[in-house]
């Protein structure tokens, strides 16, 4: 073998390596924002879940903006049109596990709100 055939083999050898690299996708760039600004609105929740008085409901009412903001997006959100199936799945399920995200931090925010209210009652 010359020294142009073994080059011409090895880059083969590397693309044909690479290929299936490359359909194994994680999020795409919108979704790894989004997932950036989850993390914040998570961050934001615990912050309030930990204060108390009018510090706790700004805090709460950032998440929500937050939380607002976010779904938007992902309401706007759509996989890209080259997608193969395998990578229009990895981005379904990428946006799913968002959306369980989302909802569990509405859902702790909801049960804040409710001890809130119960608390507010019991005065």
């Amino acid at each position: 073998m010359n020294r142009f055939t073994r080059l011409l083999v090895a880059a083969f050898a590397a693309v044909a390596l690479a290929m299936p690299l490359a359909s194994v996708a994680g999020p795409d760039m919108a979704q790894q924002a989004l997932i950036q600004k989850a993390q914040q609105a998570k961050k934001e929740l615990a912050a309030a879940q930990a204060a108390t008085g009018a510090e706790r409901q700004k805090m709460m009412e950032t998440h929500m903006k937050l939380m607002d903001d976010i779904l938007a997006q992902m309401q706007k959100a759509k996989p890209g049109s080259a997608m193969t199936s395998d990578q229009m799945r990895d981005w379904i399920d990428e946006h799913m596990k968002l959306m369980n995200e989302l909802m569990g931090q509405m859902m702790e925010e909801h049960h804040m709100m409710m001890q809130g209210m119960s608390g507010m009652a019991k005065k």
